[in-house]
């Protein structure tokens, strides 16, 4: 069953929709049976009901659970164009008001730009208060597509306490790849990240910024790095992503810089774009994996 329900998060200081999908059988009355969580989050210029209009997630998740899988919540926030980060700019929420688009200015321009803590701390609490949630870090997972599949990594990355494993799936993993070779001195890097990104340069300079510090600092390797230099347990990892895809080189790089480390990444590149067929295919791959590195529950019927 697919249903809408809302937020208030003080990570972001407004109110959030989010779609919650619950598998057949799920009863509130029961008491007993606690559900692992999957988290899965769109891309730039999307919202909440990307995965079920366009990815058609719920009917992929019906036959998984009919065919064997087992059975989570999943839970699909809307991310605005947020990065799934925490901003290294201001919120001008004056002057996102004045801009056009499609979206409900009171919860797309939000008052402090920090969508990683509404996710994992803000969103997460609900979701557990609220559903029969199985509410354990073993428990919980995080996917993703292109700025998404960033989000589900480096939440996961950020997050070890409460995220077990993460899948991305055509996701911008080496954000800084396409001016790797352009120094930042007198914002050469800048205009060439600018050039590359056109369209999304906008929402990434204000969730990145631009400068070296500010962009390192939200790199997914780094994070990486990070994650294992505090000893934390590491999550499970995916990442996959479509040969004709042109985020497919900083995928690639991801994959990298990880077998450099010895972390295992599961996920296998496969024909395909950038595009909504592509991904609905990729999720049917992914969950099981994902679900499968869950914990077993503590309880059932």
């Amino acid at each position: 069953m697919v249903t809408t329900d809302s937020i208030r998060s003080n990570a972001l200081g407004a109110w959030k929709k989010v779609v919650v999908w619950t598998p057949p059988g799920y009863d509130a009355r029961d008491t007993v049976r606690r559900y692992p969580v999957v988290y899965a989050l769109h891309g730039a210029w999307g919202r909440e009901t990307d995965w079920v209009r366009h990815g058609a997630l719920d009917r992929t998740l019906d036959s998984l659970v009919a065919a064997g899988m087992r059975a989570p919540i999943v839970v699909m926030p809307d991310g605005d164009d947020g990065w799934w980060a925490t901003w290294a700019s201001l919120v001008d929420v004056a002057g996102c008001r004045r801009e056009p688009r499609d979206e409900n200015a009171d919860t797309y321009c939000v008052p402090w730009g920090k969508y990683d803590d509404y996710v994992a701390r803000d969103l997460v609490a609900r979701i557990d208060s609220a559903y029969r949630t199985d509410a354990r870090r073993e428990a919980r997972a995080v996917l993703g597509l292109s700025m998404g599949g960033y989000g589900a990594i480096t939440l996961a990355l950020r997050y070890p306490d409460v995220f077990a494993a993460a899948a991305s799936h055509s996701g911008v993993l080496a954000p800084a790849l396409p001016a790797d070779t352009v120094p930042w001195s007198e914002g050469r890097r800048v205009r060439a990240l600018e050039r590359w990104y056109t369209r999304l340069w906008a929402p990434l300079r204000v969730a990145f910024g631009t400068d070296s510090v500010s962009w390192t600092a939200r790199d997914p390797v780094r994070l990486l790095d990070r994650a294992r230099a505090r000893g934390a347990p590491l999550p499970a990892l995916w990442a996959d992503v479509g040969d004709d895809d042109p985020y497919a080189p900083q995928t690639r790089a991801f994959r990298a810089a990880c077998a450099a480390r010895g972390v295992p990444l599961a996920g296998a590149d496969r024909p395909g774009m950038h595009a909504w067929s592509w991904w609905r295919a990729a999720a049917s791959r992914s969950l099981p994996w994902l679900l499968a590195r869950l914990a077993p529950p503590t309880a059932s019927p």
